[in-house]
């Protein structure tokens, strides 16, 4: 054995090694690595926004590299056409479409409706709804895409978007708060309800390929799976059964999240931020709809709509939202009512492919009189 070669090679791994994880955590490259991808290219882009648990039969992950997101999506597979009027949608898991086949979605049927602009341009909606309800989740999206120029936002929001303490509980959010915090920061947002535990993500170490090497997989993962998407057009698990919504309540079941009756003022729900979100929107305009929802008939349903909502908070909000609509430079439509009870799946906001058919044949008539 010849030991002084093979201590000099383990040396030179070594420093090789060291060498390449200094200019990785030097440069922190993460950011520019997810703009690489094989979507819109070898794969067509994805028609939503890469989400799942069960990748072996979703051919999708969740992951919270932004720009890989973006990358993976169709939005970045073409400039955009002068003939084009183009809709960014955006909202929670009943955008995204969980259960929906992607022409089944909100944004897939707004598609096959075939609608033009006034000034004659052929409107095409981007479904860009991610699962986890989070109006802050849903304006950092919106200003990583707004390099791809939209002419008009359509925002589905519901009431359990609204409190203080859901901005930042969505994964993906948390895993990307200075880019929250950045971007409120250059938009010179005050929104001092907040409250947010950062992480020191400054130390050396943590910008390692060490330490970064879930990231990095996960990056070369969206991509093996590309080959499966592009095979198939199956980006989530689709179940053949199960569980309702929920139609029966008990009697005592009053509270929304914190909040006992009478206890929730209009300074708990974040309506600041729908400005926001219309701040980072311009030039384009902002449609604010709220979104359809399961009224139930079941037991006890004289005191609760269905699982999230009591009547009395959902009632309240509804109302100061259409109040804030008359003062705000965005624009208004409320669908909470138009879908009946049949038509939703597992969840109070997961609508059927039917449901979300009247859903885009409501904002589709909304869209007539738009300017």
């Amino acid at each position: 054995m010849n030991w002084p070669f093979l201590r000099n090679v383990l040396l030179k791994s070594l420093i090789l090694f060291l060498v390449i994880n200094i200019i990785f955590a030097v440069g922190f490259p993460l950011a520019t690595a997810g703009r690489i991808s094989l979507y819109n290219c070898l794969f067509p882009g994805r028609e939503r926004f890469p989400f799942g648990e069960n990748p072996e039969k979703s051919y999708n992950l969740s992951l919270y590299n932004l720009e890989a997101m973006l990358a993976s999506h169709q939005i970045s597979g073409s400039p955009k056409q002068a003939d084009e009027f183009r809709v960014f949608v955006l909202g929670d898991s009943s955008v995204w479409g969980t259960l929906l086949r992607p022409e089944d979605t909100l944004s897939g049927q707004l598609n096959q409706l075939g609608l033009t602009s006034q000034d004659g341009r052929k409107m095409r909606f981007y479904n860009l709804g991610y699962p986890t309800v989070s109006l802050t989740k849903d304006v950092m999206l919106l200003e990583k895409a707004m390099k791809y120029q939209p002419d008009l936002v359509i925002w589905l929001v519901t009431l359990e978007a609204f409190p203080w303490e859901k901005q930042f509980s969505s994964p993906l959010v948390e895993n990307n708060q200075q880019e929250v915090l950045d971007l409120m920061k250059s938009d010179n947002v005050d929104l001092s309800q907040l409250t947010l535990e950062t992480e020191d993500s400054s130390a050396f170490i943590d910008r390692t390929i060490i330490f970064q090497r879930r990231a990095l997989a996960d990056l070369l993962r969206l991509q093996a799976y590309g080959v499966m998407w592009a095979a198939t057009g199956i980006d989530q698990e689709y179940f053949e059964n199960y569980s309702p919504a929920q139609r029966d309540f008990e009697v005592d079941d009053l509270d929304f999240q914190k909040f006992a009756p009478g206890e929730m003022n209009q300074e708990d729900l974040a309506f600041q931020i729908l400005d926001w979100g219309t701040q980072v929107a311009s030039p384009a305009s902002v449609f604010v709809v709220n979104e359809p929802m399961l009224i139930s008939a079941g037991e006890n349903s004289g005191i609760r709509y269905n699982f999230f909502y009591p009547r009395w908070a959902y009632d309240l909000y509804r109302d100061w939202l259409s109040s804030k609509s008359q003062y705000s430079s965005w624009q208004y439509l409320d669908t909470w009512n138009i879908a009946p009870d049949e038509e939703f799946t597992n969840s109070a906001i997961h609508l059927t492919p039917v449901g979300s058919r009247m859903l885009a044949e409501t904002i589709a008539k909304a869209l007539e009189s738009y300017d």
